[in-house]
């Protein structure tokens, strides 16, 4: 009998498991599920395994990555689309890497709508004060959606998907992305403005671009300044995108008059962990967490069935199209690099 290609997936929750376990009745691939995530202190568990499939958090920096060829890693499969947290460089030659680059861009742009109505209209506080028989509605007054103006920075699936959703609250929709889809604003109907004007006149500013040298911090003092007094900021992107002692000073200020996160800049150390018990010792995202008028989710925007069902199915497919030496289209290498045709461990 034919062994089965050993598959090790760090940062393992119940939830990994019921997806892949799914989708690999067809690949028959074998998956050891492990709770730790890959970082240098975990590598040494890869010893021997062709293939690691990691997710958001893991840690592959040029240490890591030396440590999985030494011992026998010869492809790393994302289950996400950024990649930001591993040195493809390092990888480049030795270590192929995959990447699942659409999911569903509908759970991520439905999950900023979500936060945009949830802080408007208050209802995470209205749902605390009914648990306690308290129906007064002094401090929630809201905003008609109608009418105001919506700023979308980057305009690729998710961004467009949830200019769809705005428009249909009868919003006028701005945009900024350096490679504008003329297309799409004229079948949507938003208009593309510089990021100056867009920060100026949005009354909601939604973050969906990827995190580059050129958007790290790109919401920082300087910028909120421009914006109007007031405005609301939602990040579903990518943490690092803001720079979060500035997001508390333009709260605190009055300058921001809500913020929903589903990203945080120093997120690896507690998201998708429970400390409920032990508490949160990192005093920026615990200062954060005391403003009524910013609501933090931990990255589950992503978080649907149909999601979970994608991730799981491009994964296993993409290492399927590795061991079997085909052509890898959905991988992820340097910058200068031509892709290569793809080749058997």
């Amino acid at each position: 009998m034919k062994k089965k290609t050993s598959v090790l997936i760090f940062d393992a929750k119940p939830y990994d498991r019921e997806f892949f376990d799914a989708a690999n009745e067809r690949y028959g691939f074998q998956l050891h599920y492990l709770a730790p995530r890959l970082n240098r202190e975990t590598v040494r568990l890869a010893e021997g395994a062709p293939a690691v499939c990691v997710f958001v958090n893991d840690a592959l920096d040029a240490e890591v990555i030396d440590k999985l060829y030494q011992a026998g890693v010869r492809i790393i499969a994302l289950r996400c689309a950024g990649y930001n947290n591993v040195a493809i460089d390092a990888a480049h030659g030795r270590i192929r890497v995959v990447r699942v680059p659409s999911y569903s861009p509908h759970a991520v742009a439905e999950h900023a709508a979500a936060l945009i109505l949830t802080l408007n209209r208050k209802i995470h506080r209205a749902w605390y004060r009914t648990r306690d028989a308290n129906f007064s509605l002094n401090g929630l007054m809201g905003f008609d959606l109608y009418g105001k103006t919506a700023g979308i920075i980057g305009t690729g699936k998710i961004g467009r998907i949830l200019a769809q959703i705005l428009r249909g609250f009868g919003m006028r929709v701005i945009a900024h992305d350096p490679r504008p889809d003329p297309e799409a604003a004229r079948t949507i109907g938003f208009e593309y403005l510089p990021l100056e004007l867009l920060y100026r006149q949005s009354d909601i500013l939604s973050l969906h671009c990827p995190l580059t040298l050129q958007t790290l911090y790109m919401i920082n003092k300087q910028t909120i300044a421009m914006m109007k007094d007031g405005v609301m900021i939602i990040n579903t992107g990518r943490g690092k995108l803001i720079r979060t002692t500035d997001l508390i000073w333009g709260l605190k200020n009055r300058k921001i008059g809500a913020a929903g996160l589903d990203v945080y800049e120093e997120e690896e150390a507690y998201f998708f962990e429970d400390y409920s018990i032990g508490g949160v010792e990192d005093d920026v995202l615990a200062r954060l967490m005391t403003f009524p008028n910013v609501l933090v989710t931990a990255h589950q925007a992503f978080f649907t069935r149909e999601a979970m069902q994608a991730i799981a199915q491009t994964t296993l497919e993409n290492l399927r199209a590795f061991f079997a030496g085909e052509p890898l289209v959905h991988e992820v290498l340097p910058a200068t690099a031509e892709a290569p045709t793809g080749s058997k461990p």
